[in-house]
């Protein structure tokens, strides 16, 4: 578990009242509870008549907006104080508003193959670099000339940048001319490899790739990419010279280590097969198709798993940090002999978890399994997909599911791939799957209906359906097929698409939108995903950060919906944790705990 603080929030309601909330940590004993004790005008006095045991938040109905306020929050167990006490400050005349504010300070554009660029915040992940218990930002900045691997064209440069909540920039990365933009290929890794407190971060770099302090990494005047715009399969693209793996100093970005990129590129024909459309290419597009994850392989501490290719051949390959030193754990790939029929199963996403209850991580890849040991596990043979959700999908049945939406056009329309599945996530077993030849790109896997046990299902043809028979309970589906989020009092889980959160209406059958901001934006143009949705602050409920319409902020907006339950925060949970740190890979989707959380769960 990483050693975080109480993510104490204190968010005005009005000019009298103040939500105040803050995490339940999963070391906490079973009978801690809290005290709130409002500090104003030089007196403190305690808010709360009795322990705080049943939720993590609390509403101040003292407040004056005029004076301001400091909160501080004092954890008890049996009357005594078990914990140092955390404060949280409102100046006078604070502003009502329900997000915290990053400032961003935004990349210069620039031109390249004749046409101007500039740059949009996207993609975040979250790590505490500096070891003081806080999250700190971790933000992708996108150039508008970005692209799919088969478009051609040149592109602006990758940037990273790392921000403390404050909105101190911490660190710039610029990843040079020679890593493409676009969202199939910088996929980066935030998370504590060594365990030493402070997480690093780990991605793909190049020749020319600067870190957080201004060093060159590999060679720093050397242009990989192709400048002949007559060239109809590789302008602007990149398929010869080297490609390395830093793992970068969370704190000051610089770059601790770099080894040569496994697996690479090579051969360029190399990664077509039974996924997507069933082709394959000559022009770096399926050899250019990243996505990567966290994974605890040895139970222990936690390695980086790069992942290269969707649609046919799948290589991942393991890699530790301990001790200063980056070392190869393994690699696995779908093209070897022993592992026929694990091609063509790669998702655009990934996700993983303990799913053979063995004390180590598994990493799905979609329609196929890697074992801790980078061993196949087990293939479904169900095919490429997009949307992947897994965890304890239906708690009535043993260990966890994973639903999967699956794609179907041209030649492999034959092959009857269903449209959706679900199967378990230990054995691969297909529990129930739907309309087969069918072609599917969005699902989501949420409880929206307390008549129905474990999580409900939509995205292929049929309507919303059971998690345990896949039956059809009926033909509407929400008109959200995005991503999920809990965010009011209940423990049904809401929907989240483009700026708005919404609920599902079970009883008229439809969506009702509940929190919809103005002024934000969200990413990565259909796909309409925000930067990031965790438990970043508060109790067990998650926030969601998306960014302005003019880039100047990123806003970490949080709910001020009084709780119903007490739950640790589910960072705290492993297998939620790193859905976060994978959450920003390829086509971004929601993260899921380990455990259920919906009507009905257990304690």
């Amino acid at each position: 578990m990483e050693n975080i603080n109480r993510g104490l929030v204190a968010i005005p309601l009005n000019d009298s009242q103040v939500y105040i909330g803050w995490r339940l940590l999963g070391n906490d004993p079973e009978n801690i509870t809290f005290d709130i004790y409002l500090n104003s005008g030089g007196k403190k006095n305690k808010l709360n008549k009795e322990p705080i045991l049943e939720t993590t938040d609390f509403v101040d109905n003292t407040f004056d907006v005029s004076k301001g306020a400091i909160y501080e929050l004092t954890p008890v167990v049996k009357g005594n104080q078990v914990a140092v006490s955390e404060f949280v400050e409102l100046e006078p005349n604070s502003p009502q508003k329900q997000y915290l504010s990053i400032p961003l300070q935004i990349p210069s554009g620039g031109e390249v193959g004749g046409s101007r660029y500039d740059y949009s915040a996207n993609d975040v992940s979250v790590g505490d670099l500096d070891g003081d218990g806080e999250y700190e930002i971790i933000l992708k900045w996108q150039p508008s000339n970005a692209k799919n691997p088969p478009q051609l064209g040149l592109t602006g440069n990758q940037i990273l940048d790392a921000y403390k909540m404050d909105g101190t920039l911490l660190w710039r990365i610029d990843l040079g001319i020679n890593i493409r933009s676009g969202a199939a290929y910088t996929q980066f890794l935030v998370y504590d490899f060594d365990g030493d407190g402070k997480a690093e971060m780990i991605c793909k770099t190049a020749d020319g790739s600067i870190d957080g302090q201004g060093n060159i990494i590999g060679e720093a005047n050397k242009d990989w990419r192709n400048h002949d715009p007559e060239d109809r399969k590789f302008y602007g693209k990149i398929v010869e010279g080297p490609e390395y793996l830093t793992v970068f100093e969370g704190a000051t970005g610089k770059a601790l280590q770099s080894e040569i990129y496994v697996p690479d590129r090579y051969p360029i024909d190399g990664w077509g097969g039974i996924g997507g459309n069933g082709g394959n290419d000559d022009s770096a597009s399926r050899s250019d198709r990243f996505s990567a994850c966290v994974a605890y392989l040895d139970g222990a501490l936690p390695s980086a798993v790069m992942i290269r290719g969707w649609y046919g051949r799948t290589v991942a390959a393991a890699w530790d940090y301990r001790d200063g030193k980056l070392t190869q754990r393994w690699v696995f790939d779908s093209a070897l002999p022993e592992w026929e029929g694990y091609s063509g199963m790669a998702n655009h996403s990934v996700t993983v978890g303990d799913f053979d209850g063995d004390g180590n991580d598994e990493i799905c890849v979609g329609a196929m399994t890697i074992n801790h040991d980078g061993k196949g596990l087990f293939t479904t043979g169900l095919r490429h997909g997009d949307a992947l959700h897994a965890g304890n999908l239906d708690p009535n049945r043993p260990g966890m599911e994973v639903f999967g939406i699956h794609e179907n056009e041209g030649r492999t329309i034959p092959l009857g791939t269903p449209a959706s599945a679900l199967f378990d996530a230990k054995t691969g077993e297909i529990i129930w799957s739907n309309n087969p030849g069918s072609d599917a790109g969005r699902g989501m896997a949420a409880d929206i209906d307390p008549r129905y046990p474990g999580v409900e299902l939509w995205g292929a043809p049929g309507g919303t359906r059971r998690v345990d028979t896949g039956e059809v309970i009926y033909p509407e589906t929400p008109n959200s097929t995005n991503f999920g989020i809990w965010w009011d009092g209940d423990l049904l889980r809401e929907l989240l698409d483009k700026t708005t959160i919404s609920k599902w209406n079970w009883e008229e059958k439809k969506t009702v939108p509940i929190f919809s901001p103005e002024g934000v934006v969200s990413n990565n143009g259909t796909k309409s995903t925000p930067c990031l949705t965790a438990d970043l602050l508060g109790d067990w409920r998650e926030e969601v950060i998306w960014r302005t319409e003019d880039n100047t902020e990123l806003r970490i907006y949080t709910t001020i919906i009084p709780a119903q339950y007490r739950i640790i925060t589910l960072m705290h949970d492993p297998m939620y944790r790193l859905a976060v740190a994978w959450q920003n890979v390829a086509y971004n989707q929601p993260p899921h705990p380990s455990f259920f959380i919906g009507e009905g769960m257990e304690r």
